[in-house]
């Protein structure tokens, strides 16, 4: 573990974190890096056991034709079975349903970026008040579904969790993922990983 001094607000904390439909890209693993460098314990969750895709059609239909979302699920839970309760979760993409999935069962938070799904997709009607969430997604993103955004952000508030979001002018999907120069946000992602390791500080 990284040295680093905390405040008396500060945590360090076990993060996993899960990919996009693009697989482990370098921008999960510079998440990983920074969210390291910050203190905390960080585990990549490899959901496509070593495949990655530079394309979205193939990689959607590996996803969802060759694994299948119940598949997907029970591979972040077999990931993240030595992880302590009370973890945080980090998900992009595709990569926000087993973060939600997790954070629902075992979680003290939860990091989205570019994605959300209602609780429905797990059999869940409550999200659980203690589970803290933050989303981040730009405005533009021609994957950008805002009624399953709209329908989470309204159930995780009606729990009562605190549920922080933030939106980004800009077309990029995966906007932190300096390799996708198409997507790429430099500025956006300086602000959203500012605002991402306040969070993980102090959930």
């Amino acid at each position: 573990m990284a040295a680093a001094s905390y405040g008396k607000d500060e945590r360090v904390a076990e993060i996993a974190v899960f990919h996009s439909v693009l697989g482990v890209r370098p921008g999960v693993l510079d998440a990983a890096r920074r969210l390291t460098e910050a203190g905390h314990e960080v585990l990549v969750a490899d959901l496509f056991e070593g495949e990655v895709f530079d394309e979205y059609e193939p990689a959607m239909h590996h996803a969802e034709e060759v694994i299948g979302h119940r598949e997907l699920l029970a591979r972040a839970a077999r990931a993240t079975a030595s992880l302590s309760d009370g973890l945080l979760t980090l998900g992009f993409s595709m990569g926000t349903a087993p973060a939600e999935y997790i954070a629902l069962q075992r979680g003290a938070g939860t990091v989205l970026f570019a994605g959300a799904v209602p609780l429905i997709a797990f059999h869940e009607d409550d999200w659980p008040s203690r589970v803290a969430v933050q989303l981040h997604g730009m405005l533009s993103d021609p994957w950008r579904e805002p009624h399953l955004l709209e329908a989470f952000t309204k159930e995780v508030r009606a729990c009562g969790a605190p549920c922080e979001v933030y939106d980004y002018p800009g077309t990029g999907h995966l906007f932190t993922d300096a390799s996708l120069s198409a997507e790429y946000d430099a500025d956006a992602a300086e602000t959203a990983w500012a605002r991402v390791l306040t969070f993980c500080a102090r959930s």
